[in-house]
């Protein structure tokens, strides 16, 4: 089965719609500089077709903001709910933020794949140095590939004496 291909403008165009919607009643301006910036960022990854760096920043943006709206949902939806008049744009404003929350794991997912069709890695590089065994690359300094004349005198300085061999 083919993952469908969904596209980067239409996962920014949902979320920016649902934040702006998310916003209107109730949450505080974290809220809205988090998911905003974090949308921004996406723009940045529609700009560049061709960058990694702009798509997994994206990805990671999309990540931690998951985990923000979460916090944002646990300390101000019980003393806003309290203090709002208007219900129904409460209700409404409450109902985008969590279908916002709840579409973006199934966005990571999508740009995980714009990711990979990029060319970015499987694994995730935090930059520390690691050791491998593929020892492909390695020439074993028993076999000898080069003639013993030519190994000894690696000038070419036409003497004629024999190697010495040690």
């Amino acid at each position: 089965m083919e993952i469908p291909a969904i596209n980067l403008k239409a996962i920014v165009l949902v979320h920016w719609l649902l934040t702006v919607w998310g916003c209107m009643a109730w949450l505080p301006p974290s809220y809205a500089w988090g998911n905003f910036t974090m949308l921004g960022v996406g723009v940045w990854a529609i700009a560049h077709r061709d960058s990694i760096d702009a798509v997994v920043m994206f990805l990671l943006g999309m990540v931690v903001s998951v985990l923000t709206d979460i916090i944002h949902f646990g300390i101000f939806y019980p003393t806003a709910e309290a203090l709002v008049d208007r219900r129904d744009t409460f209700r409404f404003s409450v109902g985008m933020a969590i279908l916002s929350l709840l579409l973006k794991p199934v966005s990571c997912f999508f740009v995980y794949q714009m990711y990979r069709e990029r060319g970015g890695e499987y694994n995730v590089n935090f930059g520390f140095p690691t050791v491998t065994r593929n020892r492909d690359a390695y020439q074993s300094i028993d076999q000898q590939d080069q003639s013993p004349s030519a190994a000894a005198n690696p000038f070419n300085q036409g003497e004629s004496k024999p190697a010495r061999s040690y």
